[in-house]
Order: C-alpha cells, then structure tokens, then sequence
C-alpha cells in the first residue's frame, strides 16, 4: 500500500513540474531539448576545428605529423619543418670545419636537413620586418633560391623554389634533373651525385632601382657570399657537406630551371652526405 502511495506522489509531482522543466530546457544548470526541439549536430569538421580550438588554448595541440605537413597541395607545394634555431655544434666548431666538399654518399637528405639548409641560406629571422639569415643593401632582397631536388625523403624529385615568406618550397618542373646540370657545370660529378644542389639567381633590378651601377656590380654579390657562407656553416652544423660552383653555362642552366627572363643563375651548392 505505502509503494503504491509513493508511485502515485511521483506521477503527480512529475505532472506538475514536468512541462515547466521542458519548457524552461534547463535542469541542474545543464541544458535540455524540449520534445519539439531539432538536435543539429555539427559538421564533423566543426567539431575538429573546436576540438583543436580547446587543445591549442590550453596549449596540448598536437604537432601536425611529418607526413602530414609535407604533402603536396595541388600546385606541388610542400610546407617545410620549422628550422631549428639552437644546435649542438658552436659557431667557431662551424668555423674550423668549414671544408668545400666535392665527394657525396648516395643517401637520402631529410625534409628536416632541407628545411634547415634552406632557411640558412635566406630563411626569415624577423616576420614582422621580413628580415632574413643574410644582410641585404636596403633590405632589397634581390636574390632567388631554387632547389634541384633528387633524393630526398618524402619530396618527390624536381626544381623547386623556395618561398622565404612561407618557408615552403613549390615545385616549378618534375623529374630529377641532376645528370643534366652536371653536364651544364662542366661535368662537374658531385652536382650529380648530391641529393640536392642549392641554386641562386639574381634579379638585378631591384637592386638597380636604389642603388643603380654600384648595387648590380657589388652589392648583389657580397649578398650571395654571406648567404652561400650561411650554407657551409650550417651544413657542417648538420654533419653535411657542400661546395660553391661558379663555373657553368648560364643559358643551360637557365633553360633547365625555367628562370624568368629577369633572374640570372649566379651560383651552385651541391648539398650532400661527405662520402669517405
């Protein structure tokens, strides 16, 4: 007798506040659907993006994995690590090491070495400003990195050209092309044998435009000798090897890289494992 009481206590209570509680969609602080209300979940990217929202405030955001961050967009570009700005190697070790060298094992370069060799060449050291590893006359910049790529690991072979604002790098012609500019620097076999070679073009006028005779004939040089020195001593950094190549022919070069009639090759930097 008492439990039927109490069940019919709770049926009345539950009739009197039920549709108070239904219409006011809250109960304890938390919440509720009112029987007439649609559920619409999110997207599933939505929800990603919230979810990622939440870990990078509370700072547990996941690092993108390796592959993931050098995937080729559609127009063949690849988005390189990070450069690291601390190592294990002093500059004076860089200094009394600094060797050109001509002979290289067939090993694969990591995406990490290439982003590093890179950005020492003319990485981005000041975003705000847009200052980079090597001084510049007036901060012109005149200079431009090209890649020729053949062993790395994760990026597939081709000319490439390095994009300092983005750090990124996007390919300009498919096909592994070293046999064919170490026949355009005089048969020279470590262009060849390197998994990468570094090359530098110039486009003198926008160093012409403030600086006029002086800053084609000078200024663009000294530029290239500081970021090409920046080269040597971060590979050495890196365990690695290169050697400055000014001896080619401009027209061939030009034609295998695709350069724009107003860039003019000026130098190479085979970039590689030293062989033994």
């Amino acid at each position: 007798m008492n439990y039927l009481i109490c069940l019919l206590c709770l049926m009345v209570l539950a009739t009197l506040f039920g549709c108070d509680l239904r219409q006011s969609g809250r109960i304890g602080g938390e919440t509720t659907l009112a029987p007439n209300e649609d559920l619409q979940l999110a997207p599933d990217d939505a929800l990603l993006a919230t979810d990622d929202a939440m870990l990078a405030a509370e700072g547990l955001q996941p690092a993108l994995d390796d592959a993931q961050s050098l995937v080729a967009d559609s127009s063949g570009t690849y988005v390189l690590p990070s450069p690291d700005t601390s190592g294990s190697v002093s500059v004076e070790e860089a200094l009394q090491n600094r060797r050109s060298r001509r002979n290289f094992q067939a090993k694969a370069l990591s995406k990490e070495q290439l982003s590093q060799i890179l950005w020492s060449a003319y990485g981005i050291t000041e975003p705000g400003r847009g200052l980079r590893t090597t001084p510049s006359a007036g901060a012109t910049y005149p200079l431009e990195i090209y890649v020729i790529i053949g062993n790395v690991t994760d990026i597939e072979a081709g000319v490439y050209k390095y994009n300092p604002l983005n750090h990124e790098i996007t390919r300009i012609k498919n096909g592994d092309i070293r046999s064919e500019l170490s026949a355009a620097a005089l048969r020279q076999t470590m262009v060849a044998d390197a998994p990468i070679t570094v090359v530098y073009a110039a486009v003198f006028s926008r160093i012409e435009e403030r600086y006029g005779e002086r800053g084609r004939e000078r200024y663009v040089f000294m530029e290239i000798g500081h970021s090409a020195q920046n080269v040597y001593l971060q590979a050495e950094a890196l365990g690695l090897g290169t050697c400055a190549i000014g001896a080619f022919s401009d027209d061939t070069v030009k034609q295998l890289l695709n350069l724009p009639a107003d860039e003019v090759p000026l130098y190479l930097l085979p970039v590689g494992h030293i062989a033994p």
